[in-house]
């Protein structure tokens, strides 16, 4: 996947990328050491595009470290997050030594102080230390907020919660992104776990098996990208094993509506 994809070629590139909230918050040698065959897994198996935040404690650091050598081979999305300008650049500063010099995605968390924070990233931009800016919030609460953001201009791609039971993205949001081509990224496909404590029996996901689908998980993370509004899907985990399980969901044939609309019956929401 190429971070042009993202905002401003029209380019769909669908894929299942990494999210490290709550997984890769962790201390201590063998927990790092679970993040790095974490992200191996994930390059073995094509999920390239991974997301922090330094709202989730020590992940980007332990994102970093788990990357190491290899950072050319990822793009590399993380967030400002600070009602502090000042802080704002501390953290700026301290999220480039964690990725070797370039964020690919550099996006301003929950639209906190969006506007002086969109004055430092599009400086790092412009100094080549950032190849895009985007703006994330899981709450449809700030979704007019988060509107008002994209019309701009400045914005390359949004990163919002997407999942059969949470769509209220699908009012203004999704059609906004369309209409002004910017990358979506979708947060929370399985709507923080929730989803995944509903999984189905094994038969009512057969109808999904010409789609390449063999688990509840993956059912969900391919109800998102089939969307064709939507770029890629940042699911985090803390098992290996999981992430190939995961990335296999960001392979064709997508689905249409009626298997959108089985996925979202099985997880209850019609």
């Amino acid at each position: 996947m190429e971070i042009r994809a993202l905002g401003g070629s029209g380019l769909r590139v669908p894929a299942v990328g990494m999210g490290t909230w709550r997984t890769f918050n962790v201390r201590g040698e063998a927990a790092e050491e679970n993040a790095r065959h974490i992200v191996d897994e994930a390059l073995a198996n094509g999920a390239d595009f991974v997301d922090s935040s330094p709202m989730y404690g020590e992940a980007e650091r332990v994102l970093g470290a788990a990357i190491g050598g290899r950072r050319a081979h990822f793009l590399v999305a993380t967030k400002v997050w600070t009602p502090s300008a000042e802080e704002g650049r501390r953290q700026a500063e301290q999220a480039l030594v964690y990725f070797g010099g370039h964020i690919d995605l550099y996006q301003i968390h929950n639209l906190v102080l969006w506007r002086e924070h969109l004055a430092l990233l599009e400086r790092l931009r412009s100094e080549g230390a950032v190849t895009a800016i985007g703006a994330t919030h899981y709450s449809a609460g700030a979704f007019d907020e988060l509107a008002e953001v994209m019309r701009t201009g400045r914005f390359s791609a949004i990163q919002i919660p997407y999942n059969p039971i949470q769509r209220e993205v699908e009012r203004e949001i999704l059609p906004l992104a369309a209409e002004l081509n910017l990358g979506v990224v979708i947060m929370r496909p399985f709507a923080e776990g929730g989803l995944i404590e509903r999984t189905p029996p094994p038969r009512a996901l057969e109808p999904l098996r010409p789609f390449g689908v063999t688990t509840w998980a993956q059912a969900l993370l391919k109800w998102g990208l089939s969307d064709r509004r939507c770029q890629v899907v940042i699911p985090a985990t803390s098992r290996p094993e999981r992430m190939a399980e995961n990335a296999a969901a960001g392979s064709p044939p997508w689905f249409g509506p009626e298997e959108r609309a089985l996925v979202s019956r099985l997880a209850g929401a019609e």
